[in-house]
């Protein structure tokens, strides 16, 4: 037996399991078998039919080329299953041993139709959204670094105490004061130097040094000492 009235659901199922493992009609690339019974359907079968559907817009991408394609039109119920050509490899020149029926499953059957098989594009989009919904589950990684900064004084005379109080009044998100200690710079001068963390994306060293230096009674200057990415 071969195809019978594929207009019918019936007919339309049984091409879907015809080629559940077949990419087409006869062999291994599309030909006259593909097109007579491409022309004997009375247009795209249904999502559900996802084989069928799979075959047809692929056959489709050839209907320009149609009059050109490789084999010989024979009525459609000579093509189908049980007994027909179909398994047999119309073009290729096998014996059509059933060890070669292996080839067609590395064939890509969604991968490069000019209209996507309505199924696997939905199934397509369930991955992504999967993927983006883990993806946006990931803690992400902040960039931190440890600063260490040299506050200088105008003179000997500037309360150090003083200087240490108002660097740590500067708050914002993303800085963290830690330890700090006076150096000696010379002639009775000592210099703050003090360690601060940072989230890089927060805090620059410009934003530190224009609000350290905003103290100009008490501060001449600041340098950084040190500057590591943790």
């Amino acid at each position: 037996m071969g195809f019978s009235d594929l207009k019918s659901q019936a007919g339309l199922k049984a091409l879907n399991d015809f080629l559940a493992d077949r990419s087409y009609i006869e062999g291994y690339t599309v030909s006259q078998a593909d097109v007579v019974v491409y022309k004997a359907l009375s247009g795209a079968p249904s999502a559900d039919l996802f084989h069928a559907l799979r075959w047809y817009n692929h056959v489709k991408s050839y209907a320009s080329q149609f009059d050109s394609l490789p084999g010989v039109k024979k009525p459609v119920a000579e093509y189908g299953p049980a007994g027909t050509p179909a398994a047999a490899s119309a073009g290729g020149g096998d014996d059509g041993d059933d060890d070669d029926s292996d080839d067609d499953d590395d064939i890509d059957l969604f991968g490069s139709d000019e209209e996507a098989d309505a199924a696997a594009e939905k199934l397509k989009e369930e991955r992504l959204r999967e993927y983006q919904e883990k993806k946006s589950k990931k803690k992400a990684v902040i960039a931190k670094s440890m600063i260490i900064l040299d506050v200088k004084p105008w003179d000997d005379e500037t309360d150090m105490a003083e200087v240490e109080k108002k660097v740590r009044e500067i708050e914002t998100d993303g800085l963290v004061w830690g330890a700090s200690k006076l150096v000696p710079v010379g002639y009775g001068i000592k210099k703050l130097q003090i360690a601060c963390v940072i989230e890089d994306d927060k805090v620059g060293t410009e934003f530190l040094e224009d609000e350290i230096t905003a103290n100009e009674d008490m501060v001449q200057s600041v340098d950084v000492a040190a500057f590591n990415k943790l």
